[in-house]
């Protein structure tokens, strides 16, 4: 019996896992998945961990709980975002560890590559310089994890691995225009410049370029490397280099999606932050090289219809 234990799974990628698994044809014979949240226990905590690996017995494991917020709360909590990010890590690794589990997916993020860097970035370089100080307790903390499943590899002989992906979108994301993510944040000004009757407002010019995945694809590739990706180093889930996006396509993106005929205006007081963080996905294009992603189109309209579905509900 394979028992799929998903940590974070009340999340936007744990909530995308569920989706694929369980309504659209991802789950395999032989299979339960145990979807995780808060209620279940703090991870914080090892006395909960214990509790919670003895009450499932998971045989797999894809990691996705942490502590997680915006650049400001980053900025004035580095103790608390290094802190209770390193106990959830040791916690998770040392269960898999003495229960035996059969493989361990962690989730890494961009944004914990060191600041000044070369372009595209690929998984070799992440401990090439210190991140960006405004996230260094998180950046850190993260980065720890890539150390010691490469440590439980050599020791042990743990099957643990990484996956960083780029930026993420989709259902039951993070909604708040002041803490969201750019999609997110601009689908819900967006909705509320439509029904106001106000400009959509955009911060900064609109020029600076990403990668953005749509949580369904990162959410069948997360499950592809729990079955067939083995090995300590990380994977990179991205888009392809060419599929860069600059915020104002995106932001046009979602006015058209949202049939909103109303100004859209570009406020170039705020600022832009990093221009690019092209990351480069020519790891899993050497084992997928046929892997078709979710159009940023298809994306944002399945995202944006999401959100006026469950405007009530959505985390906002």
């Amino acid at each position: 019996m394979t028992v799929v234990m998903v940590t974070g799974g009340s999340g936007l990628v744990g909530q995308a896992i569920r989706m694929y698994v369980e309504e659209q044809g991802g789950k395999r014979e032989g299979e339960e998945w145990v979807f995780l949240s808060s209620k279940d226990g703090d991870l914080r905590v090892r006395a909960d961990t214990d509790a919670i690996f003895e009450k499932f017995k998971p045989t797999h494991v894809i990691h996705l709980a942490a502590k997680v917020g915006g650049l400001f709360a980053n900025m004035a909590q580095k103790v608390e975002f290094y802190r209770e990010n390193t106990l959830i890590n040791d916690n998770i690794m040392e269960c898999c560890r003495i229960n035996k589990v059969e493989k361990l997916v962690s989730m890494l993020s961009t944004c914990i590559f060191p600041d000044k860097t070369s372009y595209p970035i690929d998984e070799t370089m992440l401990h090439d310089g210190p991140p960006h100080p405004s996230n260094e307790g998180y950046a850190y903390a993260k980065r720890l994890i890539d150390t010691m499943n490469r440590a439980y590899a050599e020791e042990y002989g743990c099957n643990f691995t990484a996956i960083i992906p780029t930026n993420i979108y989709g259902p039951h994301d993070n909604f708040s225009i002041q803490n969201g993510h750019v999609i997110p944040g601009l689908i819900h000004k967006c909705y509320i410049a439509k029904k106001n009757n106000t400009p959509f407002t955009i911060w900064g010019s609109g020029t600076p370029l990403r990668q953005f995945i749509y949580s369904l694809n990162l959410a069948e590739l997360s499950v592809w490397v729990m079955r067939d990706y083995h090995s300590p180093n990380p994977i990179t889930l991205s888009v392809d280099e060419s599929a860069e996006v600059s915020i104002k396509d995106v932001a046009l993106a979602v006015a058209k999606a949202m049939k909103f005929e109303g100004e859209v205006v570009f406020d170039t007081s705020k600022a832009d932050g990093q221009f690019k963080k092209t990351a480069c996905n020519k790891k899993l294009r050497g084992l997928r090289p046929d892997y078709e992603f979710t159009s940023m189109e298809e994306g944002v309209q399945k995202s944006v219809d999401w959100f006026v579905e469950n405007y009530e509900k959505a985390r906002k």
